[in-house]
């Protein structure tokens, strides 16, 4: 398939999953726009690729996002950008909460709802948020990330319902526990807080997959390119669980 002559951003494209979506749709032909909050991870992935542009960016700043945005008329929105922390739930502290709110949450309201005032008008678009695995379920330690992401969910599903008619679909993926930098940090967190090995921090999160695997971040990858693709245009408000089977 090709995605010639259509633009795209990707919002967390430095690493990680974010910078894999984003060569896959610039190897697909779209003229990717890639933002983070650091340049130097930026400039790195855009060195990869002629057709991927990077754009210094907080997607919890609403004015921010709303230049970028008009500046990168996309076709393709991906609200990739997100973090996570975890903690016992009684030891939680506010700040912790509103901080998974404010990057998971509101950074893809920000960045979804500024993609869909770029794509009025146009005959088509798409505007796909990385969920999580944990906005279908709970996982222990991770009650804020957690909520963030069931929010994110039940928000694509009500923006699919309002542009239903408007040839602009809305979908969530949602990966399980993925081998990226920031699982690589949850598995550090692990050690630290149980005394585990790595290898048995790393098992213990693999065996929440069916497949005991980590998930690349390239399925993912390929998840949204299928979702640009022809024959997708009546898949919206679904949460696309890559996972390994995992319920």
């Amino acid at each position: 398939m090709s995605l010639s002559g259509k633009s795209a951003l990707v919002t967390g494209g430095g690493s990680g999953t974010g910078a894999a979506i984003a060569l896959t749709l610039a190897e697909a032909g779209a003229a990717v726009t890639i933002c983070g909050r650091r340049a130097a991870p930026l400039d790195a992935v855009a060195a990869g690729h002629a057709g991927i542009r990077p754009a210094v960016c907080d997607v919890t700043e609403e004015a921010a996002v709303a230049r970028l945005m008009a500046e990168a008329a996309p076709d393709i929105v991906v609200a990739n950008a997100g973090a996570s922390e975890s903690a016992p739930f009684v030891k939680t502290e506010l700040d912790a909460f509103r901080r998974m709110v404010e990057v998971n949450l509101v950074g893809s309201f920000l960045t979804l709802r500024e993609g869909a005032r770029a794509m009025q008008g146009k005959p088509w678009g798409r505007l796909i948020a990385i969920a999580s695995t944990a906005g279908l379920k709970g996982y222990p330690y991770v009650a804020p990330y957690s909520a963030a992401k069931h929010g994110v969910v039940g928000m694509v599903k009500s923006v699919a319902l309002e542009l239903a008619r408007k040839g602009v679909t809305a979908n969530a993926v949602c990966p399980g526990f993925l081998d990226t930098e920031m699982t690589d940090r949850s598995i550090a967190k692990i050690v630290e807080k149980t005394g585990r090995s790595p290898e048995e921090a790393r098992a213990a999160l693999e065996a929440t997959n069916p497949m005991h695997r980590l998930v690349p971040p390239e399925d993912v990858a390929k998840t949204v390119l299928w979702l640009c693709s022809e024959g997708t245009d009546m898949i919206t408000g679904q949460c696309i669980s890559v996972s390994g089977g995992e319920t």
